[in-house]
């Protein structure tokens, strides 16, 4: 399978380092244009219609998240170009959505265009931008959707139906509402970072609520959260003040 891609930055020694990587070390990706805007990004996509956009996150007079608002047929998963940024990562980890961290890492760009085509051959669906996209227009945080990637695979929820993350190893156990647990392939401390602006909280060591669940708190030295499940829930004495000021 060759996998046409497409590269949009603005900058050309970007776009030129890129594409030499991809030429020397994705032998099945065949660069089919370049483009330098959301504007012209956009024509390069529509004309071409890639399996693979390599899109760089920041750039002048918009970034990657108002390119892709405005494709009108998503054809393509996207690997991400980034310098470090806290929102754009956050966006990203919540589709489990592909990425390489600039200065390029050559084993990242390979690792990345892997998982792609072996998704490919799977599937035609591209879940992870078609996520991503729909993410980006949902203003209630706890609607959007996160990929959470399991031993089989992965599973897609919405933030509003996960009542608590419990750390298992180096493992998290994610619990619906629904009642439904699963085992996650990431620490709780991951999970920690990339819900703390969805009403999420870590309140013990090993346990990550969403407070939008809490039905009751008990006092005592940390004292105790009861969730809508009735899961009794302790919290550290580090963490009780926390805990009472988001509730005022």
């Amino acid at each position: 399978m060759v996998l046409k891609a497409v590269i949009v930055d603005d900058e050309v020694s970007g776009r030129e380092t890129l594409s030499h990587y991809i030429q020397k070390y994705c032998e099945d990706v065949e660069i089919v244009g370049f483009a330098d805007s959301v504007k012209s990004g956009l024509e390069v996509i529509e004309k071409s219609k890639p399996d693979i956009l390599f899109l760089d996150v920041e750039m002048p007079y918009g970034n990657a998240f108002d390119l892709l608002e405005q494709v009108k047929e998503i054809t393509f998963e996207t690997v991400f170009v980034t310098a470090f940024s806290n929102y754009a990562m956050k966006a990203l980890n919540c589709s489990a959505a592909y990425y390489i961290l600039k200065p390029i890492d050559i084993d990242e760009l390979v690792a990345a265009v892997d998982k792609i085509k072996a998704q490919r051959e799977k599937s035609k669906e591209f879940i992870h931008t078609k996520i991503l996209i729909e993410n980006i227009n949902i203003v209630n945080k706890q609607l959007q959707k996160i990929v959470l990637p399991t031993m089989e695979g992965f599973e897609v929820v919405q933030v509003k139906d996960i009542i608590r993350c419990q750390a298992n190893d180096n493992f998290t156990d994610i619990i619906l509402a629904e009642g439904k647990k699963m085992l996650i392939c990431r620490t709780l401390k991951y999970f920690e970072g990339l819900l703390e602006d969805y009403d999420f909280m870590r309140v013990h060591k090993s346990h990550l609520i969403n407070i939008q669940f809490i039905k009751r708190y008990r006092k005592g030295k940390g004292g105790q959260v009861v969730m809508s499940d009735g899961s009794e829930i302790d919290v550290s004495p580090a963490k009780k003040q926390d805990l009472l000021d988001r509730f005022g």
